[in-house]
């Protein structure tokens, strides 16, 4: 398999520790090892005990019974462990997928959800968000291109990068169709617990439908990118064991630490949870006040969920150059939409730091000096 070069990473490859302030992160505010072990006073010992041996190829069984508290209907047996979100994706895409087989992709979207299906020779049909419709997606646009070799829907809700999240009447009608044509569908849920509102929370999809798969990793809510702990969680037994036995072919099992450390964060999912939501929830109205006060430069869409939106650059000015001359003059990183789709003007902006304060008000000197 030949793949292309992933825009993002080799972009942020370039940038990331380079910048001074990461406005477009996709990801939360993170912590220390000391912190992470402060909220068991005996962690710090058990860890030091830890063995470091080789572990469970699916995953440290208490790790395993964490994640499965996640969900509804999903017992600990039903989740596999990953090296992060990403091993876990292109990993369901080899084990499951064929050459000829038709995959509906919400668009746009993490490179890999339609990258790697492409490269293994699967026909890729991109759906499209409406970007003048709060990033609303189609529905029947999805209908309408169900075909008789396709093989799965991938959706990512709350999305990447816009904060779309989908309300429950649409994602129970997209829960029916891809029954209705026994399709599968791998849900991309790594900012889920992410949501404003409560009340606007979705089901995890392995907990409604038989055939789908739950994608989660600590990466983005929990903001522990560093431990590279992802998973699936999945009621379908065969899309279980192909995907556990393609596992032997790239890490084989996880990092002993880090499944320790991933099952220590999950016992404190609540706390940690409402630690990230509170910078959220504190750095949001910035933006809002921020977006009015230029709205002549900016359109602004506000997301539901998560720590990402991807504004409109509405000046002349192209946004790869606008974030490239930002990053050089402020040493404030922003994503260019351009990484996602060639034609947009849009623009990954991230609020999960604390010092994101610090980088808009870099962002307005910027403009102000434009």
């Amino acid at each position: 398999m030949k793949l292309p070069d992933f825009k993002l990473e080799r972009y942020f490859a370039d940038w990331e520790f380079k910048a001074s302030y990461l406005l477009c992160s996709s990801d939360l505010e993170s912590m220390s090892i000391k912190d992470l072990l402060a909220y068991e006073p005996e962690a710090a010992e058990e860890m030091h005990g830890l063995w470091l041996g080789y572990t469970e190829s699916a995953g440290n069984p208490a790790l395993r019974a964490s994640i499965a508290g996640l969900y509804q209907q999903i017992e600990p047996s039903q989740t596999l462990v990953f090296s992060g979100a990403e091993e876990a994706i292109f990993i369901f895409m080899n084990a499951v997928l064929e050459k000829g087989d038709h995959l509906i992709v919400h668009y746009p979207s993490y490179q890999s959800l339609f990258e790697i299906a492409d490269a293994i020779g699967c026909e890729v049909t991109r759906w499209q968000a409406q970007e003048e419709s709060g990033w609303s997606l189609d529905l029947d646009f999805l209908e309408s291109s169900i075909r008789p070799n396709t093989r799965a829907i991938v959706i990512n809700c709350p999305h990447n990068p816009t904060g779309y999240l989908m309300n429950r009447s649409d994602f129970e009608r997209l829960i029916e169709i891809a029954r209705r044509h026994n399709m599968l569908l791998f849900s991309d849920e790594v900012y889920r617990l992410l949501e404003y509102d409560l009340q606007t929370r979705l089901p995890a999809a392995c907990d409604l439908y038989e055939n789908a798969v739950s994608l989660g990793v600590m990466s983005k809510a929990y903001g522990l990118a560093g431990l590279r702990i992802g998973w699936i969680a999945t009621q379908n037994r065969e899309i279980f064991k192909q995907s556990a036995s393609f596992k032997d072919y790239t890490t084989i099992c996880n990092s002993a630490p880090s499944e320790f450390l991933a099952t220590l964060a999950l016992r404190h999912s609540e706390k940690i949870l409402a630690r990230n939501v509170g910078i959220i929830q504190k750095n949001l109205p910035l933006l809002d006040r921020f977006f009015e006060q230029w709205q002549d430069y900016f359109q602004w869409q506000k997301p539901l969920a998560g720590p990402i939106a991807f504004p409109h650059l509405q000046k002349d000015l192209p946004v790869t150059d606008f974030c490239r001359k930002l990053v050089e003059k402020k040493g404030v990183l922003l994503l260019p939409g351009t990484l996602y789709d060639g034609n947009s003007n849009n623009f990954r902006l991230g609020f999960g730091r604390k010092n994101m304060p610090e980088a808009l008000q870099r962002l307005e000197d910027f403009l102000r000096e434009l």
